[in-house]
C-alpha cells in the first residue's frame, strides 16, 4: 500500500469510526505492539475529529445532512477496502496540499500541511466560522463538514511525510464527472484572486526564473462576464460583503473565489426548473439548503447560456501568524532595498485585500436589468 492509500485510509477511519481508531487492543502485549505500530508509521497517522459537535451541528441542523448520508459517502463498495472510498486527485498549488474525492464526488478532502494555517483555523477562525455558517445560509464560504488532526507522536508526523491535518468540504464541482461520462454539458472552472499584486514567480525578471509549471499554479483570470439579473447580482455581492468582512476581521488574506461555469442545455437554463438535470443542479445535501437557485447548486445567467457556481476557498492564511509575518518583512525589505513592486497577496493588509477582492468580483459581473 502506497503513501496516498495510507493517508486515505487514515481519513476514512476518522470519519467512519468517529475517532480514527478501531477497537482497543485486547491485551497489554497487543497494546504495546499497537503503540509501536502507530509511532513507526510513516504515512498512516491516527486522525481524530476536531470540534466534532460543532461540525455535526452544522451538518444536521443547518445543512440537513444526516449522519448516515454523510458517512455513506466514505464507505467503499462491497468488499472494498477503506482506502478505496477516496480517490487521490494529487498535489495542488504552492501549499503542497493533497486532495482526495469521495467516490460519489460529493466531498473533497484537502490536507492543511502548514502549521500556521491549521492552527489559525483551529484557534482563531473556527468558532466565528461555525457561527457565521449557522446564521448565513447563503454564505459563499465553502462548507467544511469536518476538521481532522493527527493524534499522538509518529515518525510520519515528526518528519512531515504525511499531512497532520485535513478538512472535509463540499465539492463545488459535484456532477461534472457524470456529465462528462454522458458527453453532456461543458464545465469550466477558475480559481480567482486579484492579479494586481506582486507575484515573484511572474514579476521578477519577467518570469524568466520560474518554470511554466510553477507559473501555471498562480491565480487564474476570467476574461468574460457573469451576466446576472439585478436580484441575483445583489444577492451575490451581499454574500461576498458579509463573508469577506468576517475574514478581514480575523486577519485572513489570499483567499480565492472558485468559479464554475456550466454550459446550459435548454431544459436546464432555469435552475429552478423541475426539468433541470439533478447532476447539474443538485437538490440534496450538502449543496442544499437553501433550495435552488443558489451559488452552490447553480445560478442561471440572465442570457440563459450558462449556470454558474461559486465558493470562497483557502481562507487559512492569517497576517498575525509567524510565517506570514516573516514573509511580510521579507517583501517589505525587497521593496525598500531592491525593487518597489508592492505587496504580495499574502503580505498585504486584510482590509486592502478585501477591497481588491471585492473589486475583482464586481468587475466580472454584468447586471442585465429585467
Amino acid at each position: 500500500m502506497g503513501r496516498q492509500e495510507r493517508i486515505a485510509r487514515s481519513v476514512v477511519r476518522a470519519i467512519v469510526n468517529g475517532n480514527g481508531v478501531g477497537r482497543r487492543p485486547s491485551s497489554p502485549i497487543a497494546w504495546i505492539l499497537a503503540v509501536f505500530s502507530v509511532f513507526f508509521s510513516l504515512y498512516q497517522l491516527v486522525l481524530r475529529k476536531i470540534r466534532p459537535a460543532d461540525f455535526a451541528n452544522l451538518r444536521r441542523n443547518h445543512w440537513d445532512l444526516s449522519d448516515d448520508a454523510y458517512v455513506s459517502s466514505f464507505q467503499p463498495g462491497e468488499e472494498g477496502k477503506q482506502e478505496q472510498a477516496l480517490s487521490a486527485i494529487g498535489d495542488m498549488g504552492f501549499s503542497g496540499s493533497t486532495f482526495y474525492s469521495t467516490t460519489d464526488q460529493k466531498y473533497l478532502v484537502k490536507s492543511i500541511p502548514r502549521h500556521d494555517e491549521h492552527t489559525f483555523f483551529r484557534e482563531d477562525l473556527l468558532t466565528p466560522y461555525v457561527q457565521h455558517m449557522a446564521s448565513h445560509p447563503r454564505s459563499l464560504l465553502v462548507r467544511i463538514c469536518d476538521f481532522l488532526g493527527a493524534s499522538g507522536a509518529s515518525l510520519g508526523r515528526i518528519l512531515r511525510l504525511a499531512p497532520s491535518h485535513h478538512i472535509v468540504m463540499e465539492n463545488i464541482m459535484y456532477g461534472k464527472n457524470e456529465a462528462k461520462k454522458r458527453g453532456e454539458a461543458d464545465w469550466e472552472d477558475w480559481d480567482l484572486k486579484p492579479t494586481s499584486y506582486f507575484y515573484p514567480e511572474r514579476d521578477i525578471a519577467e518570469g524568466a526564473l520560474a518554470s511554466e509549471a510553477t507559473k501555471s499554479q498562480l491565480a487564474d483570470e476570467f476574461h468574460d462576464k457573469i451576466i446576472l439579473t439585478r436580484e441575483h447580482a445583489d444577492s451575490f455581492f451581499a454574500s461576498l460583503e458579509d463573508d469577506t468582512k468576517l475574514l478581514a476581521e480575523h486577519n485572513a488574506v489570499d483567499y480565492s473565489l472558485f468559479l464554475v461555469r456550466i454550459t446550459a442545455p435548454p431544459q436546464a437554463a432555469d435552475p429552478t426548473s423541475s426539468a433541470a438535470d439533478p447532476d447539474m443542479v443538485p437538490t440534496d445535501p450538502p449543496s442544499v439548503p437553501p433550495s435552488p437557485p443558489s451559488w452552490r447548486t447553480g445560478v442561471g445567467s440572465a442570457d440563459g447560456k450558462y449556470i454558474f457556481r461559486a465558493a470562497i476557498l483557502d481562507f487559512f492564511w492569517a497576517k498575525h501568524r509567524i510565517q506570514p509575518r516573516i514573509m511580510t518583512l521579507l517583501v517589505t525589505l525587497w521593496n525598500v532595498l531592491i525593487s518597489k513592486q508592492g505587496h504580495m497577496s499574502i503580505t498585504t493588509t486584510p482590509d486592502e485585500y478585501r477591497q481588491r477582492f471585492m473589486k475583482m468580483c464586481r468587475d466580472i459581473v454584468e447586471v442585465r436589468e429585467e
